[in-house]
């Protein structure tokens, strides 16, 4: 069983940076592959970004690559989201997923989620 609490949301302008994490309970962290999804008002939700359990290999959304960056802190149970020139077009509602089978931008992969940050990008 893991229990995801994800922080870091909030209002930013065009071409800002936030930093979100995803902090995460349990004992066996680093077995599970960790993602990122995010949902707009009236969008599905979709993939943003994916960690293995070892944190060496990473995956993103085309729409994201070169402006965030996923990590984990194996140490800490963490799992930071750096997002960098923020436009518009990523406001959402920021979820924080474990699973324990491959690396996946399938929200259907994913065991366990957390209850989500809002990240509004507007001047």
């Amino acid at each position: 069983q893991v229990q995801l609490v994800e922080s870091g949301g909030g209002l930013v302008q065009p071409g800002g940076s936030l930093r979100l994490t995803c902090a995460a309970s349990g004992r066996t962290f680093s077995t599970y592959v960790m993602a990122w999804f995010r949902q707009a008002p009236g969008k599905e939700r979709e993939f943003v970004a994916v960690i293995n359990g070892a944190g060496d290999v990473a995956n993103y959304a085309g729409s994201v690559r070169g402006r965030f960056t996923i990590s984990r802190d194996n140490a800490k149970n963490t799992v930071p989201l750096q997002m960098n020139s923020l436009k518009p077009e990523d406001t959402a509602v920021y979820y924080c997923a474990a699973g324990l089978g491959a690396m996946s931008v399938s929200g259907t992969a994913y065991q366990y989620w957390g209850q989500g940050t809002q990240v509004t990008v507007s001047s």
